[in-house]
């Protein structure tokens, strides 16, 4: 089975296009790199979803713990951008793979209560260590310190526009490597195993180690845009550890697509966009979020990625069913 993502090459051409133009379209770029950072969360979800079939409430864990450790090492150990990063993707790996290596023991509903419990039973940790979480407050004063190299500085991201173009460039990176992961024999296997578990072990592969490195890839971009948007707020509040931060990357994944890489990236757009609008016309925006879920889960079973590539096609088809005379061959001339 071939990524709806196409080749990496492609994706990434579109990507980086989408890129470019975000900025020039969106309110702000603040909110173009909110967009990037929640399509970075979905990109890793989909891993998990799209390509291993595995639906986990526990990505809260991984996007709060890269949220607070980086801001932690950032604020109390002088640690510079670079390093701060390295430490939220190594949490989120770390955490992920414990988490893994415990829910994968159930399949199904079990599944899924158990990514939840550890969900809840993270966000109580972090509510209890307020002396270093800051509990309800949220970590305070979380500084972006500027991008530097062996104690050169390459670029200042104080600026909203320098952040965002920052942002870009990681997500772009992590985008290939997705698509990357996806097109190789890991892969593979990985859809393999989603799509029959059963015959993928009878063939000597073992689903459990898939399936933990899937935990491991996601937990460590998740973690990773934990600790950017931590950067963009300037504040690691409660909230990003918290079930509703799961619920709404999961919810991201789906609108977008699952199993669609682009449709990572239009799903966290459409929430962004939509919520910014919908909150300041009623306070019971997701009411109306909620609808819109159900209708796109009854009516584009792909998502809205998967929309527009029944759009494609079908418009594809009417333009070849609408071909002149001209286009059609000469039967007569090959006859002679």
């Amino acid at each position: 089975m071939v990524p709806r993502s196409g080749l990496p090459g492609g994706s990434a051409a579109v990507v980086a296009v989408i890129l470019v133009l975000m900025p020039l379209v969106l309110p702000s770029s603040t909110m173009a790199t909110e967009i990037l950072i929640f399509a970075m969360a979905s990109l890793a979800c989909n891993l998990l979803l799209g390509y291993g079939g595995l639906l986990s409430f526990g990505q809260g864990i991984f996007f709060g713990s890269g949220a607070y450790l980086s801001s932690l090492v950032m604020m109390h150990a002088g640690a510079g951008l670079i390093s701060a990063l390295l430490t939220a993707i190594a949490s989120g790996a770390v955490l992920a793979t414990l988490v893994g290596a415990l829910a994968i023991r159930r399949t199904g509903i079990y599944f899924v209560m158990m990514t939840l419990a550890f969900n809840q039973t993270a966000y109580f940790i972090a509510y209890t260590l307020s002396d270093w979480t800051g509990g309800d407050n949220g970590l305070l004063d979380v500084p972006r310190p500027p991008l530097a190299l062996f104690g050169a500085t390459l670029a200042d991201l104080s600026g909203a526009t320098a952040y965002y173009v920052f942002v870009a460039v990681l997500f772009l990176l992590v985008f290939i490597a997705t698509v990357t992961v996806i097109s190789s024999p890991f892969g593979s296997t990985l859809i393999g195993v989603r799509e029959n578990e059963a015959r993928a072990c009878a063939v000597g592969y073992d689903a459990r180690n898939f399936k933990i490195v899937a935990f491991a890839l996601s937990g460590a971009v998740t973690a990773l845009a934990g600790a950017l948007y931590a950067m963009l707020l300037n504040f690691a509040p409660l909230e990003n550890i918290q079930l509703s931060m799961s619920e709404n990357i999961v919810v991201m994944t789906v609108i977008g697509g699952t199993g669609s890489l682009l449709g990572s990236l239009l799903g966290a757009g459409s929430w962004v966009i939509i919520s910014d609008i919908l909150a300041e016309v009623w306070p019971r925006w997701l009411i109306l979020m909620g609808g819109a879920l159900i209708l796109i889960v009854l009516f584009l079973r792909g998502g809205l990625w998967g929309g527009v590539e029944s759009l494609m096609q079908r418009f594809s088809h009417q333009n070849k069913g609408h071909q002149g005379p001209d286009d059609a061959p000469d039967e007569k001339d090959e006859s002679v």
